[in-house]
């Protein structure tokens, strides 16, 4: 094996490995930014030895192990200085040598308990939304400042700002390495779902750039939803968002041509659709819903993209089922994007006319107001009613607020049509 093969090797192996590392000596250290500095610092030692010695058998062991000892020299170097009389001080190694055994313990129990520790603790209320995401992705996912810079299209100097002081405010405010319980249970894990789902949203309709899609981004969600539906087996909104991000992805391969256009859903090719992640996604929803959580938001958006998986065609979609969930999804989490998405459903299942009406309801709302996909919607039904140079008009003005080169490029040739029809009608 090269030398090129081995850190390639070591990138993968941290990837997997560098959150249960972390977890684990957090637990013992009790500081979120000092455990990663010395996973880093393991990392670093296997970088340079791994080349010459070669690869271990337990790659994620010798990690694990590497990055304990430092945490050990590290709490001995700082109880020793705490303590300045020798007697005291070889009191104390006495005592560290017999400690050293729990020490192991520490680091090997209750792995699972540990991620979750870190993912709560990643997704603290105490951080900023932006920050939340930077660190979590840092933290569980393994990515480096340069890759998640480059994933949000953001510099880089901003993202390791953001990480440093995260963990920063983590340790001034202490906040404690823990799962919340009881009321608190509930609305901290809405804030996990919410990063989460953040992350994979950006991956599956970049906000803004050259790429329709960042699919390294859709998969380092998905990877963290079926690490918590791991850690967290009777949670329903847990397993609601995994299913509705396994139905999603299972669209990537379908929703652009090769040169990256977007192909919108009524036009994909559903053989292309995954049928694995449909099977995970549907086995999700059905868990979601056997745990009763039937009606909370995840798992109403997860039904509504199964109606979608379970269609053979666009055509054989079931419109109805799908606007009477977005009525559902209205009424428990009312928001006026959800409301935008119900009238598109309203117009496939009774008409455009009938979409419209409630389109037009949304034009004076704040919220909506530079959101694109509002004239993108009305733009989409003027067109089916062959009102062409409303159409042209709307697609026009959804081109000019979205961030999106591909998206605008969509936009911008759609309102091409509408104006080739107009002249042609002329």
């Amino acid at each position: 094996m090269t030398a090129t093969d081995i850190h390639r090797s070591i990138e993968a192996i941290w990837r997997i490995e560098s959150a249960r590392i972390i977890a684990g000596l957090t637990r013992m250290l009790r500081d979120v930014g000092l455990a990663e500095e010395l996973a880093q610092d393991a990392l670093v030692t296997a970088l340079e030895q791994w080349p010459q010695a070669g690869v271990p058998d337990n790659p994620g062991a010798w990690l694990m192990t590497t990055a304990k000892h430092r945490a050990i020299d590290r709490l001995r170097r700082h109880q020793l200085m705490e303590r300045k009389h020798e007697e005291i001080a070889r009191e104390l190694e006495a005592e560290q040598a017999d400690a050293m055994p729990r020490f192991d313990d520490m680091l090997d129990d209750d792995i699972g308990d540990d991620l979750l520790r870190l993912i709560f603790t990643a997704c603290h209320p105490a951080l900023p939304a932006e920050s939340r995401v930077a660190l979590t992705l840092r933290l569980l996912g393994g990515l480096s400042t340069v890759e998640i810079a480059r994933a949000f299209l953001q510099p880089e100097p901003t993202i390791a700002q953001r990480i440093v002081r995260a963990k920063r405010t983590l340790a001034e405010k202490q906040v404690p390495f823990e799962v919340p319980r009881g009321e608190e249970l509930a609305e901290r894990l809405d804030a996990v779902l919410g990063v989460i789902y953040l992350v994979f949203n950006e991956g599956y309709t970049a906000t803004a750039g050259d790429d329709w899609m960042r699919p390294a981004l859709c998969e380092e969600a998905l990877r963290l939803g079926r690490i918590l539906a791991g850690l967290m087996p009777q949670q329903p909104s847990v397993f609601g968002l995994l299913a509705l991000m396994e139905l999603q992805a299972s669209r990537t391969h379908a929703r652009s041509e090769a040169d990256g256009t977007p192909i919108r859903l009524l036009e994909q090719n559903r053989a292309r659709w995954d049928r694995l992640l449909i099977q995970r996604g549907l086995a999700a929803l059905d868990r979601a819903q056997r745990l009763g959580g039937d009606e909370e938001p995840y798992t109403l958006q997860a039904a509504i993209a199964a109606c979608h998986a379970r269609a053979n065609s666009a055509e054989q979609t079931d419109w109805n089922r799908i606007a009477a969930l977005y009525a559902t999804l209205a009424a428990v989490a009312p928001s006026p994007v959800v409301e935008l998405n119900r009238a598109v459903a309203v117009a496939m299942a009774s008409g455009p006319v009938a979409g419209l009406a409630l389109v037009d309801a949304l034009r004076d709302v704040p919220a909506l107001a530079n959101y694109h996909l509002l004239p993108a919607v009305r733009g989409d039904l003027l067109q089916k009613l062959d009102r062409h140079d409303e159409a042209h008009a709307e697609f026009e003005r959804a081109a000019t607020l979205t961030r999106n080169t591909r998206e605008r490029e969509l936009l911008l040739a759609r309102a091409k049509d509408c104006l080739q029809h107009t002249t042609s009608g002329r």
